[in-house]
């Protein structure tokens, strides 16, 4: 698994909803707003902070967010 996947702990419906939508890997959803997230079929509260949790831990954020230092 590459360092910018999206990570294993994402559940596997919110998986096959980012795929669906074209984003495999994580640098992708930094152009993505959370609302757009959460109109995907499949994604929930739990997915977004995992996936968000992710890119704070790279130094990066979902579109429209800033990273806290």
């Amino acid at each position: 698994m590459s360092d910018m996947d999206i990570p294993r702990a994402v559940p596997a419906p919110a998986r096959r909803a980012l795929a669906g939508a074209g984003w495999t890997r994580l640098d992708q959803l930094t152009a993505v707003t959370e609302r757009e997230l959460r109109a995907l079929h499949g994604m929930g509260p739990k997915a977004i902070g995992v996936l968000r949790a992710a890119l704070r831990d790279r130094g990066l954020s979902l579109a429209g967010e800033q990273v806290d230092p």
